[in-house]
């Protein structure tokens, strides 16, 4: 442990004791006590931790975190404006990752029945390393792009790389040429209701064993089942059953999702999570960043309209914002900027920043953003507001963006600059207001002028928040 993360660890242990002191001394019943993450018990469409709602903000340089160099620092960076949220894909296809099965250095083969004790303490290490600091984990079972073209050349499960089954057996194929989304490689279709691959099966079920046997030691890791998946929705129900089954063994209760691939969020297979609570306790809606400006702010609220019309309303992640001017997906910094602000106003659970070069990451900008949206949020009462466009005036597509408890806390966000008038429904009120410069951190008082219940809100520039309040 960290010796700067031992005061705050302590706490928690000093809480827990507390908690468990309280029920024992009310009949000893803690069935009702959930400090672990789950939806919020009053805002579900956010989460809960330890007792209360949170925003979960993130951003990181890798997606598979754990097999990160540094990651302590990446982490600590994290924390320090206020981050808590990673995705963490159980991925080894990056230089300089390990496997997690053994692999034999004279045969040059892998045996799917040892170990490589390496890849599970780095996986340790993450989820104890962020469990101290607060920072909520996205774990993908599944790393999609590890089984096909070269990944799968090199790949553990791939029949000629292994000592355990053969191609003949399995009828896994040797070279995958296609991209995930055509679905050529049959790893995905092992489950009973598919083609019934028992003998690949058997160690798709010890690789997800082993990972749970780390992973329910902790009560701040979320599950996906897989990165941008195109394949048969069987799957995916497969491994939620599968996974919270095995969690409720040990009375432990987790929450999973899938990843579907089309950005199309209204193309039918994003239904399969959508309308499926029993599977998916959350939704992830990533693929609506590839949307550009208004249309990602409508689109995200049209999602959550969507489950709360029925009856089906839980917390919608978004664990990949895209845009970096470096990278080739997402229109750039501003827009990657302008959709990490835009999803966590118009209510999105949790919001990261996709890694360089398609992201930012956790480089300065996104560390500005981040601190800029955790400071910002906090000073209004943040889960009881919603989005309320409709109270801004003259004003151009994406021009701004409103979120507010109407008579009470108004936050208005600009991409670039612009004038807009905010009706405040408060003749003769007086309004206290300031204005802060996201990519500089720099708060500074605004003053408006209130007529008639209206005020003008001015942007110098790219990316400012206003926040209004009556005091």
């Amino acid at each position: 442990m960290a010796t700067s993360q031992k005061p705050e660890a302590m706490k928690k242990y000093v809480s827990l004791l507390l908690i468990l002191f309280l029920a024992a001394c009310d009949g000893g019943d803690t069935s009702l006590i959930r400090t672990g993450i789950h939806p919020s018990s009053t805002h579900p469409q956010y989460w809960e931790y330890h007792g209360k709602a949170v925003l979960l903000l993130g951003g990181s340089d890798e997606d598979n975190l754990f097999q990160m160099s540094g990651l302590e620092t990446q982490l600590d960076r994290l924390a320090s404006v206020g981050g808590n949220y990673v995705r963490n894909t159980m991925s080894s296809r990056d230089s300089g990752n390990v496997w997690a099965f053994h692999l034999d250095p004279v045969s040059g083969s892998y045996d799917l029945r040892s170990w490589n004790e390496s890849y599970w303490k780095r996986f340790r290490s993450l989820l104890e390393l962020s469990s101290e600091r607060e920072i909520i984990v996205q774990v993908e079972v599944w790393a999609t792009f590890d089984f096909y073209r070269e990944n799968w050349d090199k790949n553990p499960f791939n029949p000629v790389n292994n000592i355990n089954y053969s191609l003949e057996r399995t009828k896994l194929p040797s070279k995958v040429s296609t991209h995930p989304i055509m679905c050529d490689n049959p790893f995905f279709w092992s489950i009973p209701s598919q083609h019934n691959n028992m003998p690949l099966l058997e160690y798709q079920q010890r690789f997800v064993d082993k990972l749970l046997s780390i992973s329910l030691e902790y009560d701040h890791v979320l599950y996906c089942i897989d990165n941008e998946t195109s394949v048969t929705s069987d799957w995916g129900e497969f491994w939620s059953d599968y996974i919270r089954k095995k969690a409720s063994e040990e009375k432990k209760t987790v929450h999973v999702t899938e990843m579907w691939d089309p950005w199309d969020l209204d193309h039918i297979s994003h239904r399969e999570s959508f309308d499926h609570p029993e599977l998916y306790s959350f939704v992830e809606i990533s693929q609506n960043n590839h949307q550009r400006g208004e249309s990602q702010w409508l689109n995200g609220l049209h999602q959550i309209e969507k489950l709360k019309n029925a009856g089906m309303l839980r917390p919608v992640n978004n664990v990949k914002t895209y845009g970096n001017d470096q990278g080739r997906h997402g229109g750039g910094t501003h827009n990657g900027i302008e959709s990490f602000v835009r999803s966590s106003l118009f209510g999105s659970a949790a919001v990261r920043f996709h890694r360089p070069p398609s992201g930012l990451g956790l480089g300065d900008t996104a560390l500005a953003v981040i601190r800029g949206i955790r400071e910002a949020t906090d000073q209004i009462d943040f889960f009881n507001a919603r989005p309320y466009n409709e109270l801004l005036g003259q004003r151009a597509e994406n021009e701004a963006y409103c979120r507010a408890v109407p008579a009470k806390d108004y936050l208005v966000y600009f991409p670039d600059a612009g004038e807009v008038s905010l009706d405040v429904e408060q003749p003769g009120s007086r309004l206290k207001a300031k204005r802060l410069e996201i990519l500089t951190g720099e708060w500074t008082e605004a003053n408006v002028e209130l007529l008639d219940g209206v005020i003008m809100l001015n942007c110098p520039g790219k990316h400012y928040i206003y926040v209004i309040q009556k005091p």
